[in-house]
């Protein structure tokens, strides 16, 4: 199964263990499903880890490790097409890659704005704990 996670997915797995967003992390790390993202959302992962703010609460290896090894783990699309499904312009990347990259689901935390799109050109948008339960993942 191909599956993109928002970047408030990878960052919430690196911040709190024994998550839904930890459970699916670590079942990617395992190969028990594809990942696919793009490289706008790489530059995001790498901004996002590298504020001050959140230092306290990441291993600062794990975090590094994702951002120099994603690339080598995931489909990476350079450049998909632009869409405009989003009220929040920052979403609309995620979703192009999932369009592109032929993804099965898209897992997001953002309740305001991704989950209440529901499904993306007919891509699943669910929370952490719905793609553990779709992918049989415990």
């Amino acid at each position: 199964m191909r599956v993109v996670l928002d970047t408030n997915i990878l960052i919430g797995a690196l911040i709190t263990r024994g998550t839904p967003p930890d459970g699916l992390y670590r079942a990617w790390l395992r190969g028990e499903f594809t990942l696919v993202t793009s490289t706008a959302q790489m530059a995001e992962i790498a901004d996002v880890l590298a504020r001050p703010r959140l230092q306290r609460f990441l291993d600062a290896d794990e975090a590094a490790a994702l951002v120099e090894n994603i690339d080598t783990r995931a489909v990476v699309l350079a450049d998909p097409p632009d869409v405009h499904l989003s009220p929040d312009p920052a979403d609309n990347p995620i979703l192009a890659a999932a369009i592109a990259g032929k993804a099965d689901l898209i897992v997001s935390g953002d309740k305001r704005h991704m989950l209440a799109l529901g499904e993306a050109e007919g891509i699943p948008i669910v929370t952490a704990r719905e793609a553990l339960d779709r992918l049989g993942i415990a």
